[in-house]
């Protein structure tokens, strides 16, 4: 359904201006409306493009990829192992130091890229 290249390119974009995405904004950026069958496909996707990138030796991108209401990655990305060897809770200010983390390391690698 969505194009993996498609989708690490909009990321890296992002990531180059130092900044994250909604899922929404995401869907929209791939001419889609917000749905949650829409949300699992991103979801899936999202993996692929992270898959590539390690393939590559690059961090990891879905961690860009937001919930609007907090600013932090869903469910699926903490369990599908991108959060990178966290184990405390998903939400709250340890989720969101962490997610920040993870961040800051993608956008300072791809910032001169």
């Amino acid at each position: 359904m969505f194009d993996p290249q498609e989708i690490r390119e909009i990321l890296l974009a992002y990531a180059r201006a130092g900044e994250s995405i909604t899922y929404s904004e995401m869907l929209e950026a791939l001419g889609h409306r917000f749905s949650r069958p829409k949300m699992r496909q991103l979801c899936a996707a999202l993996g692929d493009v992270d898959a590539y990138g390690r393939g590559r030796g690059e961090p990891e991108l879905a961690v860009l990829v937001v919930r609007q209401s907090d600013r932090l990655p869903g469910q699926g990305w903490w369990v599908s192992g991108g959060a990178g060897g966290h184990t405390g809770d998903w939400e709250g200010p340890d989720a969101r130091r962490h997610v920040a983390l993870l961040q800051r390391l993608v956008f300072d690698y791809w910032a001169s890229r």
